[in-house]
Order: C-alpha cells, then structure tokens, then sequence
C-alpha cells in the first residue's frame, strides 16, 4: 500500500489524472421551415380575425357615438369622437315614451321565457332520451314537424283563443306558450344523448333517487351547457319579439320596448336621430350581456360528443 501511494506521487500531474474533454459549446438549430410555415399561418389568422372582430364592433361603435351627437353632426358624417348632446337626446327620448317602463317589462317578459323554457325543454329532452313509452317516435316526428311551421301562421287563431280566455293585454300569452320551443327540446335531446349515459341514471335508480331527483341532482347539471347555449338565443328572440307584443297588448304602460321604438318611427324623435340612436342602444345592451356571460358554453355544448371516447 505504501508503494502504490509512493508510485502515485512520482507520477507528474498530466499522468496521474485523465485529461478531461474540452467543452464545446451547443448549437441551436435554427427553426425548420415547416415551424416558420406554421407561425406565418397562425400570425395570419390572428390578424384575420382582429380585423374580422374590428368589423363586426364598427357598428356598436358607430351606434354609440351617434348617441352623444346632435342631428346636424350625425348627417355631417361619421365621426369617432362622442358629441356633448347625450342628455338632450335622452330628454327628448323621455318626451314620447317612457323607455325604462318598456325595458322593465321586456326583462320581465324575456327573463321568465328563458328560464322556464330552459327548464321544461330539459325535462322533456330528458324524457325523451331516458323512458320509453307508446307513442314515443310519433311525439317526436310531430315535434319536429312543427319545428318547420312559422308561428305567424297561428297568430289569428292565437289571438281568438287569449280572447276566450281572457288573458288579452297581459303578459300570460307571452309567456307561457314560449315555454314549449320544440327547437330546445330537440337540441337539449341531442347533447344528453352524447353526454349522459343510461349507467348513471340506472345506478341512481338503484341507490333509491327518486325520478324527480335524478333529473336535479344528475342530469339537470349536466344539461347545463346545453341549456345555457340555447338560453341565449331564447332570451335574444324574446327580446327582440315585436309582433306578438303588438298584437297582443293595448295598454301603452303594459309596450314592450320594441313595440315602443316601433312608435317612435312615426312620431318627431324620427326627426332627431341622436334619440333614435340613444334609444336603440339601451334595447341592445341587455342583449349584449346575456350573449357576453353565456357565450362560453356555445363552444363546449356544440362540441360534446366530438370526441369518442
């Protein structure tokens, strides 16, 4: 032991220890042409779509505007800078209809077909998917059917029957047919098929949950989306109904807003655009809301079921 470690010290430093590898320093591979290929596609359609996105707020924006402005800037041509006379085209909105009255009763009206149609369009989708009964395919192609036929085409025998009844000038008739939308059936049916399997419903049956049950704890949440997605565009066609609203109501405290900005076309805020401008842009904000909060189930309610699993 002694002569190795004697041995090991006569031996000069170069000998004694291995000589290490020169570090050489790492090369990037500059990107490949199909990397840059996708980047310029991808930077394409993101200025695609900022330009699309410009295009469609051009209108709101001149909307907008065109309400702070006065008459004789408006006919003068567009301008992106607000105008100073919002409170004088509001007072002279104010003059000829009251426009809050017809936006608390478009709320009214709108809010209450939304969520009961939600509701009972998923109970009857869910009845549809999950039970099986005489009739059923039948029920099914006849809903579908009147999927295709215009309500305009019953408005006549509509009115006749709110008058036999005597729910005329009241917001029942509004209501309470909206509530039966074969279109949400249809489409609320669709999603639970793809999203909702018989196992669970059957497991819950099994642990004793009654009917009633099963559909608000299990499949009414997983409805969701789909409801949601359809909630907007029943709250949007409530919203903007005019003919229902003007053939059905007589009492002007009782107008929905449309029928009152249907007014104001044959009246002298026609005359001042500025109101006009300031009127519409109230009706549409509520709308723009809805759509804002509940757009994000538009995407995951149509794309359920894409993927197989």
């Amino acid at each position: 032991m002694e002569q190795n470690a004697e041995s090991r010290r006569m031996l000069p430093d170069s000998e004694a220890q291995p000589k290490r590898k020169e570090e050489r320093p790492l090369k990037v591979a500059p990107p490949s042409k199909k990397t840059t290929n996708k980047r310029f596609a991808r930077g394409l359609i993101y200025t695609g779509l900022i330009l699309l996105a410009i295009i469609c707020f051009i209108p709101f924006l001149m909307m907008i505007v065109n309400a702070t402005r006065t008459n004789g800037e408006i006919m003068a041509g567009f301008s992106l800078l607000p105008g100073t006379a919002l409170t004088d085209n509001y007072a002279t909105l104010s003059e000829y209809i009251n426009i809050w009255n017809g936006f608390k009763n478009s709320l009214i009206i709108s809010v209450s077909v939304t969520v009961l149609s939600g509701y009972f369009s998923a109970l009857t989708a869910y009845g549809f998917t999950f039970y099986n009964f005489r009739g059923k395919n039948a029920m099914f192609i006849f809903m579908l059917v009147m999927m295709m036929v215009p309500a305009q085409l019953g408005l006549i025998g509509f009115y006749e029957i709110s008058k036999t009844l005597g729910i005329l000038d009241t917001f029942i008739p509004l209501i309470v047919p909206a509530i039966a939308t074969p279109f949400t059936v249809f489409f609320i049916r669709q999603y639970t098929q793809a999203t909702l399997h018989i196992s669970l419903i059957e497991a819950a049956r099994i642990d004793g949950a009654s009917e009633l049950r099963i559909f608000h704890t299990i499949a009414l949440p997983m409805m969701m989306p789909a409801i949601a997605t359809m909630s907007i565009f029943t709250f949007i066609g409530s919203w903007n109904n005019y003919l229902m609203p003007l053939v059905l109501l007589f009492s002007p405290e009782k107008y929905t807003l449309p029928v009152l900005m249907g007014f104001l076309k044959g009246s002298q805020v026609a005359e001042n655009l500025g109101s006009l401008y300031l009127g519409i842009a109230i009706s549409v904000v509520p709308i723009m809301i809805a759509f804002l909060f509940l757009s994000k189930y538009i995407v995951s309610s149509i794309s359920a079921g894409a993927v197989k699993e």
